[in-house]
């Protein structure tokens, strides 16, 4: 009921329909998406939602696709699958848009992966379908079920934009919090978000207590030494390299938080791994 896959888009495929609901992300490069009677620019980063009956094709922008690739992850899945889901979703609006896809009654919808949560989904679940494991069946479940509450999210998170700010707030603030993400090994301040983001330093602070239970220094330490777990696990790379690629010039500052968070040295945390 559920397939997941990986294609370098041709010339060789014609405009066809499916019985099946089908989620497509653009992971490389650029070309077109021939949808029912109309035409629209692919590029990386947009998602399609393509109902169940509806006809399209994707085409590459070169015929020389080992210049231009065009390169599509498809996650395909039955409505069967949608209808063993629908008893675990108790948040209204979610069931309510999966019903729609379900009933052959949503539209063909084109997204925009602002924040890289689409792509993320589609690697896990491209990494898990091609190789399984013991429970990849209810993991694969799992990712899709995300991946549908993303959509959603998104699409909402669209329709907001119009509203008055305050109504607004929690979107802006995740935004904070995805661009602190990217940016955590640079000199973040305080200051240098609310210039960006457009709110006091009051403001932000107090948005950072209301939505992490954190001060933004707290949640930026944690968010650093996270990041820092994750090459201690992952690679060889030496402590002090560690440190100033998530932010520490100083060696031993970055111990001393290290060891007060995770409640061990850094060296102790990634023997745990070897």
């Amino acid at each position: 009921m559920l397939y997941v896959n990986r294609v370098t888009e041709t010339f060789r495929l014609s405009q066809h329909s499916h019985e099946f609901i089908e989620l497509a992300y653009v992971g490389e490069g650029r070309g077109f998406h021939y949808i029912e009677n109309e035409v629209h620019r692919a590029e990386r980063g947009q998602l399609y939602v393509i109902p169940i009956g509806v006809s399209h094709v994707f085409r590459p922008s070169s015929a020389d696709d080992s210049k231009e690739p065009l390169i599509i992850y498809n996650c395909i899945f039955t409505p069967q699958l949608l209808e063993s889901f629908l008893p675990g979703v108790t948040d209204p609006p979610i069931a309510a848009f999966m019903q729609l896809l379900k009933d052959e009654a949503y539209e063909f919808d084109s997204i925009v992966d602002v924040d890289a949560s689409i792509e993320k989904l589609f690697l896990a679940l491209y990494q898990e379908f091609s190789l399984p494991q013991s429970g990849s069946t209810t993991y694969l479940n799992s990712l899709l079920l995300q991946l549908l509450v993303t959509i959603y999210r998104l699409i909402n998170r669209e329709q907001r934009a119009g509203l008055p700010a305050e109504s607004a707030q929690p979107d802006r603030f995740l935004q904070v919090l995805l661009y602190m993400e990217q940016q955590y090994a640079e000199e973040l301040t305080l200051s240098h978000l609310t210039q960006k983001f457009q709110w006091s330093e009051r403001q932000l602070q107090r948005l950072f207590n209301r939505h992490t239970s954190q001060t933004f220094h707290s949640y930026l330490q944690s968010l650093r030494i996270r990041k820092s777990c994750e090459q201690l696990r992952d690679s060889s790379h030496k402590i002090r390299s560690i440190a100033e690629s998530v932010g520490y010039k100083d060696q031993n500052s970055f111990i001393s938080i290290f060891k007060r968070i995770v409640g061990m040295t850094p060296r102790s945390y990634r023997n745990q791994f070897e």
